[in-house]
């Protein structure tokens, strides 16, 4: 059982909550205000949640303001590490050996599962946040005095409907797809992949009369969707057994990812062998060969035909 703590009596993957969710604030009216070099990002580029924040931080052109650090992919019992490595590195900021080690510098009784992304404070040493969902609406409007981008991922005309359509997609496809990965009973697991493939069904139809789930715009919400979709044919059919379609079979959902994906830098922030491997991996209970595949060819630099929509 990958993670027992989190399974229901039925075999249903029930995921635990952010443990952290203090706010940094443009008007300092938190204790944690916006500042350039005060904070840091931990993250792993195979986890889709933690990529969400390594997109939005691109695209807000906040390099210089916050700094990252990636994980090694390969995870083990002790979880999270940092160690030398293509596309990951050691802890320079606090010269932590494991993630883990920041959770309980935050918080010494901290007892969960140790999650990226993490938002780390190197002024007051502790993890402020470490929900995706916050950290990407945190870098979108909380850091603008120090950055030139004015690109806003959560306009206020467009919030409702945002968030309508989130509170939809995250419990049948975002974590949907762990929800049919994780179930440990046949009953959970045909529940959690019809939930999920219902889903996908519905974005193949919204996205067939326009060119981003709101319109015209991206916003978050493409952003949430396209982590998920990018991780889909490589891990999610085979080793999650979400097998009844494939995204490349979706004309509309597969046009819309290579859409994202031909965005300016986003591929820069796509690393498919940190998530293979790590899916493949580090599973053990689901693949215990640890075999990694080849394949798919995704084709994602190809002509994606969504300026017709």
């Amino acid at each position: 059982m990958e993670f027992p703590k989190e399974m229901s009596e039925s075999g249903e993957f029930v995921r635990q909550e952010d443990a952290f969710r203090d706010w940094v604030t443009a008007d300092g009216s938190s204790d944690y205000p916006a500042e350039a070099n005060r904070y840091h990002l931990y993250v792993c580029y195979a986890c889709p949640w933690a990529h969400r924040t390594i997109i939005v931080r691109m695209l807000k052109k906040l390099e210089p303001v916050i700094g990252m650090t990636a994980v090694d992919p390969l995870r083990d019992e002790r979880g999270w590490a940092f160690r030398k490595g293509k596309g990951f590195s050691e802890d320079p900021i606090n010269g932590f050996r494991f993630l883990s080690e920041a959770y309980k510098a935050s918080d010494p009784v901290f007892d969960d599962r140790v999650t990226v992304p993490v938002l780390w404070d190197k002024q007051r040493k502790r993890i402020v946040n470490n929900s995706e969902d916050d950290i990407m609406r945190m870098f979108n409007s909380a850091f603008n005095t120090f950055t030139e981008s004015r690109l806003d991922l959560y306009p206020e005309a467009l919030r409702k409907e945002i968030d309508a359509l989130y509170d939809y997609i995250y419990p049948q496809i975002s974590n949907g797809v762990y929800r049919a990965g994780f179930a440990t009973t046949q009953a959970a697991y045909e529940k959690g992949v019809k939930a999920l493939f219902a889903a996908l069904d519905q974005m193949e139809e919204r996205l067939s009369t326009r060119r981003y789930l709101m319109g015209d715009q991206i916003t978050e919400v493409d952003w949430k969707l396209f982590v998920t979709l990018l991780r889909f044919d490589p891990v999610y059919v085979g080793h999650f057994k979400c097998n009844l379609r494939r995204i490349f079979d979706y004309p509309n959902l597969y046009g819309y990812l290579k859409d994202l994906y031909q965005q300016e830098g986003i591929a820069e922030t796509v690393n498919l062998d940190h998530i293979k491997r790590h899916y493949y991996v580090t599973h053990t209970e689901i693949n215990p060969t640890q075999i990694v595949p080849v394949g798919p060819i995704m084709g994602l630099a190809s002509p994606h035909g969504r300026e017709r929509i």
